[in-house]
């Protein structure tokens, strides 16, 4: 079996790489060539703990998987990670357990490469301006696939503490150092949003964070973190802008995200107003973006496929570069 760290993952797979594995997920799944249930979800009220568990199987990749992950949301005060996972890769013929690799990063990782695919598909092809709320454990790889997508000129940051945000803005302006462009904190996500092209939401906020009506014409808008039903992120107005509406599943998000609930319940939109699944966009069977002008929101709540073509495409890559600790073998 296959041991890998984040280090090794990052030696043999960039975010193009992930963006690229995140798209063939997403279009496998729509074609119905997967089987990726609905994760039970064990929650603990007195301490607002989650632990969750994510299986994928795919029979043309002869192989399956599961993530299993832990959110922890009073880690932040201590000094650990809020999120924390571990991703088994199972061989589809033997049973066999080829790999354990970090599920933290991989987490991390597929759900940045969501919105990178999210953007690369639906988003205005001038985007120059991004807008990034949050900066929890997945914001870095949120930034990174923003910035692989599109040719930004200029990305604003929020989060509730601004200190925060500021701490958090000077370390990516280190890690991406090669951005040409200006990486600026915002005190509220109103101002980050403000004029933007690309908006990536990555909070638990049980309240919007920001306000649609500063959202412009063109904007792609995608929903990160909002994966339980007290979870609400996205201003419900928003939907009722939103001249088309798209899920990673829908049945995903309608069972568990309070993002999509609110709209419903408050009667701004209908079912019949979803436009449909990213990967029917991208197996042509619906459209994508018609207009520059199109508001496009990208709701996605994480789905056990992303994890389990992320671990075989990381897999093969470190089998081929020889990355990796061999444990057992």
């Amino acid at each position: 079996m296959l041991l890998l760290t984040e280090k090794d993952i990052r030696k043999v797979c960039s975010m193009k790489d992930m963006i690229g594995a995140d798209e063939r997920a997403y279009k496998m799944f729509s074609e119905g060539r997967t089987q990726s249930p609905l994760r039970p979800v064990i929650h603990d009220d007195t301490k607002n703990t989650d632990f969750i568990f994510m299986p994928a199987y795919a029979a043309n990749l002869n192989a399956a998987g599961i993530k299993i992950v832990t959110t922890f949301p009073g880690n932040a005060e201590k000094g650990l990670p809020v999120t924390q996972g571990q991703v088994m890769l199972i061989d589809g013929d033997t049973g066999e357990f080829l790999s354990v690799m970090d599920g933290t990063f991989v987490t991390e990782f597929r759900t940045g490469a969501a919105s990178g695919a999210a953007f690369d598909i639906l988003g205005c092809k001038n985007a120059k301006t991004g807008a990034l709320i949050g900066t929890g454990g997945q914001a870095r790889c949120q930034l990174e696939a923003m910035l692989a997508a599109a040719d930004l000129e200029e990305v604003r940051v929020a989060a509730r503490d601004f200190e925060k945000t500021k701490r958090f803005v000077k370390e990516m302006k280190k890690i991406f150092r090669d951005f040409d462009g200006e990486i600026i904190p915002c005190e509220t996500g109103d101002q980050a949003v403000d004029e933007a092209d690309l908006i990536i939401t990555v909070t638990p906020s049980p309240t919007p964070v920001f306000s649609a009506d500063k959202v412009k014409k063109g904007a792609t808008i995608s929903g990160v973190g909002s994966y339980r039903d007290d979870m609400n992120e996205l201003d419900p107005a928003l939907f009722g802008m939103a001249d088309k509406i798209y899920f990673d599943s829908t049945e995903a998000c309608l069972e568990e995200s309070g993002d999509v609930h609110r709209p419903l319940e408050q009667k701004i939109i209908t079912e019949q107003d979803f436009t449909g699944e990213l990967g029917q966009v991208i197996l042509g069977q619906i459209p994508g973006r018609e207009s520059e002008d199109e508001i496009i929101i990208y709701k996605n709540v994480g789905i056990g496929i992303l994890d389990l073509v992320a671990a075989e495409t990381i897999y093969r890559k470190a089998r081929e570069n020889r990355v990796g600790t061999r444990w057992n073998e």
